[in-house]
């Protein structure tokens, strides 16, 4: 038996094909009255019709998809904020391709000239880096893009980010209000903007609390990860360097932390406390659970996903960055230096 067709679905609905249309796709459903339009959904549905994207893209010129650029899909910090993204936009008739980078640039751009060549209408990228000249050649090309989490510099496109600065002074505060004067900072990368932009806070934030500002107190990560969190705690221990607490550049590094305490017999927070950030799914599951600063993932998603259709309806409209509140969420892992 033939699969139905959009005129089988008008016809049985007593409407014309061009109404159908318009009320099964979600861009357009508001054009139709609300009860022609749930009538036309239920015949579809009695039917088992299913619309073809790829002809509705040709009458169209329209693919219907965004691509969604993440650098790392095991780290727990962007599912949510995908969930996020996917929230705002199926409502209006878009479906996300999400590729995974490895933090690596050449993978990077195959992954989206790929993208491009299924005629994707729009990027969402959380992959920046300090200097990023794939972003900068897509900008150029007149790519519709949103930054989520991270921008690199001198790429003047729509972006949603943490307020970065604002999480780390509250983290640092937080041990200096316990009586921490010698912090430790397990940085990210450098060459992400995101391992920049909290280093720099870090710096600054230290400096205003009147706390101790040696160079030693920080080392630098080559990735976000649980593994490169463990190294650079080595590094800071091995190096003889005296510190009671440690600002962790996310949540991740701090894990790392969690293994070199375990490593090497040192009781937290009682000999050393330590901060993460991002929030991730299950910290208050740990021993002792993780003190952190909290990022609104979905909500980042979210927005990302309305600047991008904001961009996507209007490509000259002037590029807009949205800056989020972070909070401090206060666990079992910080506490009054031993001494």
């Amino acid at each position: 038996m033939p699969a139905p067709t959009l005129r089988d679905v008008a016809e049985a609905a007593g409407v014309h094909a061009a109404t159908a249309s318009r009320a099964l796709n979600p861009a357009t459903r508001g054009l139709v009255n609300a009860d022609t339009a749930r009538r036309v959904m239920k015949v579809a549905e009695q039917l088992g019709y299913r619309p073809n994207p790829i002809a509705r893209g040709l009458k169209t010129a329209k693919s219907g998809t965004v691509g969604i650029v993440l650098p790392d899909l095991t780290n727990p910090l962007f599912p949510p904020i995908v969930r996020g993204i996917e929230e705002v936009l199926e409502p209006a008739g878009y479906s996300g391709l999400i590729v995974n980078t490895d933090n690596d640039p050449g993978r990077e751009q195959w992954q989206i000239e790929h993208l491009r060549s299924r005629q994707v209408e729009g990027l969402i990228v959380a992959t920046a880096r300090v200097e990023h000249p794939l972003m900068e050649q897509l900008h150029r090309e007149g790519v519709v893009m949103v930054m989520v989490n991270r921008r690199p510099e001198g790429v003047d496109v729509p972006s949603i980010t943490p307020d970065d600065a604002s999480g780390v002074e509250q983290a640092v505060r937080h041990l200096a209000d316990l009586g921490h004067t010698r912090i430790a900072h397990v940085a990210g990368p450098a060459n992400t903007s995101t391992g920049v932009t909290r280093a720099r806070a870090f710096r600054t934030v230290v400096r205003d609390l009147g706390l101790a500002e040696d160079p030693d107190l920080i080392t630098t990560t080559d990735s976000w990860s649980e593994e490169a969190g463990a190294e650079g705690l080595r590094r800071l221990l091995d190096a003889g360097t005296e510190f009671s607490a440690i600002f962790a550049g996310n949540d991740l590094i701090a894990l790392g932390c969690y293994d070199v305490f375990r490593e090497r017999d040192i009781a937290c927070p009682t000999e050393l406390s330590v901060v993460g950030f991002n929030d991730m799914p299950f910290l208050d599951k740990l021993r002792p659970p993780l003190t952190t600063i909290a990022i609104p993932h979905l909500q980042i998603g979210a927005e990302a996903g309305r600047l991008l259709l904001d961009s996507i309806a209007d490509p000259s409209r002037p590029a807009r960055s949205v800056l989020l509140p972070l909070s401090l969420v206060v666990r079992g892992s910080t506490a009054p230096p031993a001494h």
